[in-house]
C-alpha cells in the first residue's frame, strides 16, 4: 500500500517517522512527503526547513512543497505519484475536493487526517490550546476520514488520555503526537492486511470549533478567576506565552499553581495586586481567590523561577498591581 504523507511541524514529523519505521513489517510504504515551503526564522530570518522535510530529507523521501494544492499542475503532480491513501497531520494547507478524490480507494479511505482531539468536539486548528483554556479533563486523537467539510469526517479510531491538572499544551501535544503516531500505525497497518474499519459519523451534538491562537488572548486579565488564569498560562506555554504588565514593562508568566488562602485575603484589593512573596511563590489576587506564580521571564531574558527573580532586586511592594502600565 502507497502512501504520501502531508505534514509540516514536528506532531506531524512524529507521525512520519513512526510510519517510516513500522511500513516495511506492517505492509505499507511512503512514497513521498508534502510539507508547506520553507519560512524564514530565528533572528537572521534565514529559510527553514520543516520537520517533516528534514526528515524526509534525511531518509531519502522525496519533498514536494507547493504553496496551494488548488493549481491543477500541484494536483497533477500529486496524481503522478499513483498513491492508494495519503495521510494528513497539521499541514497547514486545505485540501480541495480533486486532491481528496486523488488516492485510490482502497477501502473508501481516500485521506486519512490525525487530528488532536476527540471529535467532534474541537474542530479546527488549535484543539489542544482550546482544551486545556476550557478545562477539560480529557482529549485524544482522532483517526479520521477527510471530506470537504473541517474536520467533518467519520472517525475510524479514537484514542483517549487524561489532561494534568498543570499539563501545559507543549506537554500535552507531546504526548498526544505520540498517541497519534500509534493510533495511525494501527489503522494504516489494519487497512494494509486487508481488515474492515468501521468509521462512525460524528455526533452532531457537541460540537466546538478550535479557532486559532492569538497574541491578544495570551494577555492575562486579572479580573478573571485563578482557575482561568491558570489555564491561560498553561495553554500559551510555549506559545505565545501568557503576558502581563509589571512596573512598565511586558513579562511572560510561564507557571503558576493554584492554592489555598483564607477568603478575606484579598477584600479591599484590586486583581493583580501582590499578596505576598513566599519562597518559590509569588501570591497575587485574581477575580476571585489567589493564584501562586511561580515563572517568569523579563523581555530579553531568560525564563527563571520567581525565587530567583526576587533574589535578583525585585522587592514588589504588597498591594502592587500586575497588569497595569506602571506599578502601584
Amino acid at each position: 500500500m502507497k502512501i504520501v504523507f502531508a505534514g509540516t511541524p514536528d506532531f506531524a514529523a512524529i507521525a512520519l517517522n513512526a510510519l517510516l519505521n513500522a511500513g516495511p513489517d506492517a505492509g505499507f510504504s511512503v512514497i513521498a512527503a508534502y510539507t508547506q515551503p520553507d519560512r524564514p526564522a530565528g533572528r537572521g530570518m534565514k529559510l527553514h526547513a520543516s520537520a517533516v522535510k528534514q526528515l524526509a530529507l534525511s531518509c531519502g523521501l522525496p519533498v514536494f512543497q507547493p504553496p496551494t494544492l488548488k493549481t491543477p499542475e500541484a494536483q497533477a503532480e500529486l496524481a503522478a505519484l499513483d498513491a492508494d491513501i495519503m495521510v494528513v497531520a497539521a499541514y497547514g494547507l486545505i485540501l480541495p475536493q480533486a486532491v481528496l478524490d486523488t488516492p485510490h480507494k482502497v477501502g473508501g479511505y481516500g485521506c486519512l487526517n490525525i487530528h488532536a482531539s476527540l471529535l467532534p468536539r474541537w474542530r479546527g486548528a488549535a484543539p489542544i490550546h482550546r482544551a486545556i483554556l476550557a478545562g477539560d479533563a480529557e482529549t485524544g486523537v482522532a483517526i479520521m476520514q477527510m471530506e470537504a467539510g473541517l474536520d467533518t469526517g467519520p472517525v475510524m479510531l479514537e484514542t483517549f488520555t487524561a489532561i494534568g491538572a498543570r499539563e501545559t499544551t507543549g506537554q500535552l501535544h507531546d504526548r498526544l503526537a505520540v498517541l497519534g503516531a500509534e493510533a495511525i500505525v494501527h489503522v494504516l497497518t489494519q487497512l494494509a492486511r486487508g481488515h474492515e474499519l468501521a468509521a462512525a459519523a460524528q455526533s452532531s451534538h457537541g460540537i466546538t470549533y478550535a479557532h486559532k491562537i492569538t497574541r491578544d488572548e495570551a494577555q492575562i486579565d486579572w479580573s478573571a478567576s485563578a482557575v482561568e488564569i491558570h489555564r491561560k498560562i498553561r495553554a500559551f506555554n510555549p506559545v505565545p506565552g501568557a503576558s502581563t504588565m509589571w512596573r512598565g514593562e511586558k513579562i511572560k508568566i510561564w507557571a503558576s499553581a493554584l492554592v489555598s488562602v483564607p477568603v478575606p485575603s484579598c477584600v479591599g484589593s484590586e486583581p493583580g495586586a501582590v499578596l505576598a512573596a513566599k519562597g518559590e511563590h509569588l501570591l497575587v489576587c485574581c477575580g476571585s481567590s489567589v493564584l501562586a506564580i511561580t515563572d517568569v521571564q523579563r523581555p530579553g531574558g531568560k525564563r527563571m523561577a520567581v525565587s530567583t527573580w526576587l533574589a535578583g532586586g525585585v522587592h514588589p511592594v504588597m498591594g502592587e498591581r500586575f497588569g497595569v502600565d506602571s506599578g502601584g
